[in-house]
């Protein structure tokens, strides 16, 4: 065993069996590499990664490689997901000096952590022109000895762009333009047949949907050959849907397709594309009101729970595409093993689900002539309407599931990370109070709990990971923010004012641990000193950042409380984000959906009455459910009862003059600081919201 086996990270300890002398991210290995005058060769990974396992046992299990590395090298291994911060700066390197990136990434750094040479998956042996792995270390071992000082005035160079690329602007400001700028590049990006931005490789980027969605201008900029901006975000969904990036019978969706169709997935599962993704189904249903939405919503939530929630109730990372060493080997099937299905499952299956003799996907390690379950994106709306909920067909998905379950699953990565927690407490938060379901407010009030009793730290700061009841590292901005969204919507869901307050509490605490004098939010602590830059993100990438979930949470904070400071705080922070976001719309989606919301209008709610006084209760649903006639993604709602008036009006004075009137429950409709009539009854409400709406 190497060092590695101490660590709790299913990634790290993937490779504690290694013949390489991994060493972890830490001071034990930058002092060797000083002391020794070795580079170090940083490759960053994470467990469920499936080229990072071809990389393993291709090459660090290899002791030929193995033996170039412990001579002339200090090997250190990182987790991806458990240490973020790292993997942005040397990500950011990557894409500095090759244009791209990816995982598993391959760095080489000076002793002091500078880098100065980057790759992604490396085969062992050279390949159509291109070196191996062994190759490459030699080369650059030999080069290290002879151009020693051009290789640290190189590293030099990049470190130094690094830092420059993390400096903001402060004089900017964002406006309205932004967002039509925003929806014409989505535009121009589009796949009108099949969904999604681009042509080839298809990632699904709920957030790009979101903002779509929300966009309700009549923009100018998209021209008028181009599909409507909401209806990109619909054909996407209903797309992804009927695809094989869709687990047809274990519910929850694949990383990415690798395809333009959505047909042929990378297997693995991420705890963070479910929680976007049931955000933005969630939303869609709200939008509409058609059930297709709203199913999916719940399939995704019952493949969560099912899968992905621990005995404790908080949430795992993700599932792997390998399943005996074979990507998607568990997920695909040959045309003879859906036959020998009993009764008439197989005819159903067969024809719903596409399986052909020759089947569809084919890889160098799985069996030939093996299918991927997908529908024929042509008939989703009548599979939903007719079939999918049919007994007769629910019996054979369930027969065919059963017959899954017997063979060996995808590793489990069991991390639970504070940031991706905070997603999946707000997605299903906001599910269960739109799609009118309880379970999942309880299953997100179940996680924030976990992390409220594992994950703070005695001084009140939050920690990233916790594995085998070991709770560690320093929780990083994105935990801030995304857990501070989870309480959010959780506030939103039941009215229990401590989650506002937790809210609250937590934003002013990430002000002072990562915020900055120019705006903008760092990711890390400054205690954080063995990194050789600050970072910050503004950038969206598969998750949005944490920056951009911030910029949005302290305007719904500001909305909710009538705090000034906050929107000031909003502001300051939206100039930070000008010209990045002026460089590149499309980036920034999430950011831009707080930015609508910035603008405005938006609407604030304020039902006071008893919890167990049925009026109550109405008006709190007219005002929550989903409802095309009253969705505004840009609406507050605040309950006021006789239990909490106190607390409230200290967390947001201007409820301290709405009061019940007429002796019976009463709801304040505001829009632009201006308050319509108190009213007592749900059609009014309704009404009222309607009519702000237009």
């Amino acid at each position: 065993m190497n060092r590695l086996s101490l660590e709790k990270s299913p990634y790290l300890l993937q490779h504690k069996d290694n013949p390489v002398h991994w060493y972890p991210w830490g001071p034990e290995a930058f002092q060797a590499a000083k002391s020794q005058n070795k580079p170090i060769l940083l490759s960053i990974g994470y467990a469920t990664c499936h080229w990072c396992h071809v990389m393993a046992h291709e090459s660090f299990e290899d002791n030929n490689v193995a033996a170039v590395l412990n001579n002339h090298f200090i090997s250190v291994k990182v987790d991806r997901e458990e240490r973020p911060d790292v993997d942005h700066i040397y990500m950011t390197a990557a894409q500095l000096m090759t244009g791209g990136g990816g995982w598993p990434l391959t760095i080489v750094m000076t002793p002091d952590k500078k880098p100065f040479f980057s790759a992604t998956y490396i085969p062992k042996h050279a390949r159509y022109g291109s070196a191996g792995l062994i190759d490459l270390l030699e080369i650059i071992n030999k080069k290290w000895q002879s151009a020693h000082s051009e290789i640290v005035m190189h590293a030099a160079e990049i470190s130094d762009t690094l830092h420059n690329l993390n400096q903001v602007a402060t004089t900017g400001s964002v406006d309205e333009s932004l967002l039509a700028a925003g929806v014409e590049q989505l535009a121009r990006r589009f796949d009108p047949v099949d969904g999604g931005f681009s042509r080839g490789t298809k990632f699904p980027t709920p957030h790009n949907l979101i903002f779509l969605l929300r966009y309700h201008g009549a923009p100018d900029a998209v021209a008028p050959r181009q599909m409507a901006p909401r209806q990109m975000a619909l054909t996407t969904l209903k797309n992804m849907r009927a695809g094989g990036i869709f687990d047809h019978l274990g519910y929850g969706f694949h990383r990415y397709a690798t395809d333009s169709q959505w047909l042929v997935p990378h297997f693995e599962k991420m705890l963070y594309d479910q929680a976007l993704l049931l955000l933005a189904y969630t939303e869609t249903y709200e939008i509409t009101g058609e059930s297709l939405y709203k199913t999916v919503a719940l399939e995704i939530s019952e493949y969560v729970q099912r899968q992905m929630q621990s005995p404790e109730g908080a949430f795992y990372c993700a599932e792997d595409a390998d399943s005996e060493g074979v990507e998607g080997k568990y997920y695909v099937w040959r045309q003879s093993e859906i036959r020998s299905l009993p009764g008439n499952a197989a005819e159903l299956i067969e024809n719903w689900f596409q399986v052909k003799a020759p089947g569809n996907f084919e890889s160098h390690a799985t069996p030939p002539q093996t299918n991927i379950l997908h529908i024929d994106k042509s008939k989703i709306e009548l599979f939903f309407q007719t079939v999918q909920s049919a007994s007769a067909f629910t019996q054979a998905r369930d027969i065919l599931l059963q017959a899954r379950a017997q063979r060996i699953p995808p590793l489990l990565d069991d991390k639970i990370l504070t940031d991706w927690n905070g997603l999946m407490i707000a997605a299903l938060a906001r599910a269960g109070k739109c799609l009118n379901h309880a379970p999942l407010i309880q299953m997100a009030a179940e996680s924030s709990r976990f992390i409220d009793t594992q994950l703070f730290k005695e001084d009140g700061t939050l920690r990233h990971r916790f594995r085998d009841g070991e709770a560690a590292v320093e929780g990083q901005f994105d935990d801030y923010a995304f857990y501070i969204f989870g309480l959010i919507e959780l506030y939103q869901a039941t009215f229990h004012v401590d989650y506002l307050q937790r809210a609250l509490a937590l934003t002013r605490q990430a002000e002072t641990l990562f915020g900055s004098a120019e705006g903008g939010y760092y990711l890390t602590t400054a205690h954080a000193t063995d990194l050789i830059v600050r970072p910050r993100e503004f950038f969206d990438g598969a998750l949005p950042s944490g920056n951009s979930v911030m910029f949005e949470n302290l305007i719904r904070l500001a909305r909710i409380t009538g705090v000034p400071e906050l929107e000031d705080s909003a502001t300051r922070l939206s100039r930070a984000f000008s010209d990045s976001a002026r460089r590149s719309p499309d980036a920034h989606t999430w950011f831009l959906s707080g930015l609508q919301f910035a603008i405005g209008p938006s609407i604030e709610i304020v039902v006071v009455g008893e919890s167990d006084h049925p009026d109550t209760q109405s008006l709190l649903d007219a005002a929550t459910r989903a409802a095309p006639q009253t969705y505004h993604p840009h609406k507050v709602i605040i309950h006021k009862t006789a239990a909490n008036r106190t607390q409230l009006a200290e967390l947001a004075p201007y409820t301290a003059n709405q009061e019940i009137l007429d002796n019976r429950p009463t709801a304040y409709v505001c829009m632009n600081q201006t308050c319509a009539e108190p009213v007592h009854t749900p059609r009014i409400l309704v009404e009222q919201i309607a009519e702000l709406m237009q």
